[in-house]
C-alpha cells in the first residue's frame, strides 16, 4: 500500500467526500454489501446507510468483498428505508432512487446540482426499490442497458452511478 501512496483510514476519513451518500434498501447479499462499501471507498462517498434486512458489519461475507472498507466509510443501520429518505429529505439531500420506472430520468442526462448533497437509494436483488420509497422520491435514475437482460447486480450498479456522479461532480 505505500507504494501505491495510499491513504491511511484516519487520513481518509479527514477527507473532504464527495455529496453523495447511498441507502441500501433491503439488500441481501453480504458480499453486495461489502462492494458497495468498497466502492464507496473508491470514490469519496460521504456515508453509506444499511436500511432494513442489510446486513452489516462486522460479518466475515461483507468484509470479504469490502476489503477493509468497512473501517474507512461511515455507515449507519436505520431500520426503515421509507422513514430514512423521509428524513435525509428533512436534512436537505435530493433523493433519487436507481430503478427502471415510468418517467425515470436516464443516468446520461444527470446533472448534479453544485453545492447541492445527493442521496441514492439502491433496492434489494428481486424486488429493487421498494415503491413507497420510489413514490417519495425527487427523481428515479435509470441505468440506460441494451442488451437482453435489463437488470444489473446491486454491486455494479453501484460502481456505475457513483463513478457518474463523481464524474460529473465539481470537487
Amino acid at each position: 500500500m505505500d507504494d501505491l501512496n495510499r491513504d491511511s483510514v484516519e487520513s481518509f476519513k479527514n477527507k473532504k467526500k464527495i455529496p453523495l451518500v447511498l441507502v441500501l434498501d433491503n439488500v441481501r447479499s453480504l458480499n453486495n454489501v461489502g462492494s458497495v462499501f468498497r466502492t464507496s471507498d473508491a470514490f469519496m462517498v460521504e456515508k453509506i446507510y444499511l436500511c432494513g434486512i442489510t446486513g452489516t458489519p462486522p460479518h466475515r461475507d461483507i468484509e470479504k468483498t469490502a476489503l477493509g472498507a468497512t473501517e474507512s466509510v461511515e455507515w449507519e443501520h436505520a431500520a426503515d428505508t421509507l422513514e430514512l429518505v423521509k428524513r435525509l429529505k428533512e436534512q436537505g439531500y435530493k433523493v433519487g432512487s436507481v430503478e427502471q420506472a415510468e418517467n425515470s430520468l436516464k443516468l446520461h442526462e444527470f446533472i448534479p446540482a453544485s453545492g447541492q448533497h445527493y442521496a441514492l437509494v439502491l433496492g434489494n436483488e428481486v424486488f429493487g426499490v421498494d415503491q413507497e420509497v420510489i413514490n417519495i422520491s425527487d427523481f428515479v435514475l435509470e441505468i440506460p442497458q441494451f442488451g437482453t437482460k435489463h437488470s444489473l447486480n446491486i454491486s455494479v450498479a453501484t460502481g456505475v452511478v457513483v463513478w457518474d456522479f463523481l464524474s460529473k461532480s465539481s470537487l
